[in-house]
Parts: structure tokens; sequence; C-alpha cells
């Protein structure tokens, strides 16, 4: 039996309101232009610590909540029918989110790493990269990877922010930042953190 038939009654509750009606028009215009980035990890559900609802966002969930070529290239795409469907917008903000006591950190382990990398042919340097060790540092690094890619829209905004596990809170450790503007911006700029708190 699968994990999911439990599931189901909630799935059909689902199904018996007009909640699905309610969705934001495409393409990819959530109701809170958003697009959060944040990690597999199922104690960082975006839908319970952001209190995110229906239509209100894109989410993408990897491990690690890393700014990878996949993250990229998804970003690119909603931005880019954005401009070509709906050019007057609203274009929409990423908010990449990483966490405290993230389990990527195992892979600083260069014997399970190098494991890892032999059973699916993975690239161990990158591997090496993905590890969460710092999160404010780490999403600074990937919010850079963000506004430096030149598939990314010039319309939308970046913002980098850390989850803590204990608190529930977020702190926002990077402002939302248009591409053009970071180009004149120093790679090592940290703005001042506040804290969000969390639902």
């Amino acid at each position: 039996m699968t994990n999911l038939i439990p599931l189901l009654d909630r799935n059909r509750r689902f199904a018996s309101t007009d909640t699905r009606s309610h969705t934001p028009r495409l393409p990819f215009l959530p109701h809170r232009g958003l697009f959060v980035i944040c990690c597999i990890d199922c104690r960082v559900d975006p839908a319970e610590f952001l209190g995110l609802e229906f239509g209100e966002a894109l989410v993408a969930r990897n491990v690690g909540g890393r700014v990878t070529a996949a993250i990229i290239q998804d970003v690119a795409y909603a931005s880019f029918l954005v401009e070509e469907k709906a050019p007057e917008g609203p274009y929409f903000e990423a908010a990449v989110i990483h966490h405290t006591g993230c389990g990527s950190r195992l892979l600083e382990d260069g014997q399970l790493r190098h494991e890892f990398a032999e059973r699916g042919a993975y690239d161990e340097q990158a591997l090496a990269d993905l590890p969460v060790t710092d999160p404010a540092d780490t999403v600074r690094t990937d919010v850079q990877r963000l506004l430096a890619a030149p598939q990314i829209s010039r319309h939308i905004t970046v913002s980098g922010h850390v989850y803590d596990v204990d608190t529930g809170l977020v702190t926002t450790i990077v402002e939302a930042t248009a591409p053009a503007a970071a180009a004149a911006e120093p790679l090592n700029a940290s703005p001042q953190a506040h804290v969000i708190e969390a639902h």
C-alpha cells in the first residue's frame, strides 16, 4: 500500500472546496509575487513556517535549498514566460531560504560524499560545495548566483533569508535586489539582517 493512501481523504476534502478556483492567472503570477527556494527537509515546509496558502507562491525544494543549475533554469523559465506572455507583470521575487541544522552538512564527510558520488556518478566537487555550513554565508552566495545568471530576467528581484529550526523565525540576510542593481554591488556586500516572525 502506498503511503499516500491516508492522504487521499484530505485530497477529497480539498476537491470539495472552491480553493482550486482561486488560482492566479498564468503564466507564473503567484498572488504573493514569490518564488520560494528552500530545502527538502520535512522540518522546512514553507506552507507552515511562512503560512503560504494556495496560489501564493511558486516553490522549488532541493537539498539545502541551494541555487543549482536546475533552480536557475526554473527561475529563468518562469521569468521568461512572464516577460513573453504578461510583460506588464507583476514580476516575482525569488526568495532563497537556507536553514539551521541542515542535513546537507552530512556531505562534509568525505567518505560519505565519495560513496554517494560513486553511486550516482555525481560530481564529487559539486557535492562538496553543497553543504549549508553557515546558512547566512551560503544564502549570500546563492543570491549572488541567481543575480549573476544571465538567463534570469532583469525584471525580477532576489532576496536571501535564514530559517531557524529552533526558534521558528526567518531572518532576512539579503534584501530584495534586482539583477541590474546587483552588478554594481561588491560580492561580499552583506546588508543588515532583520528578523521576520514566521507564521
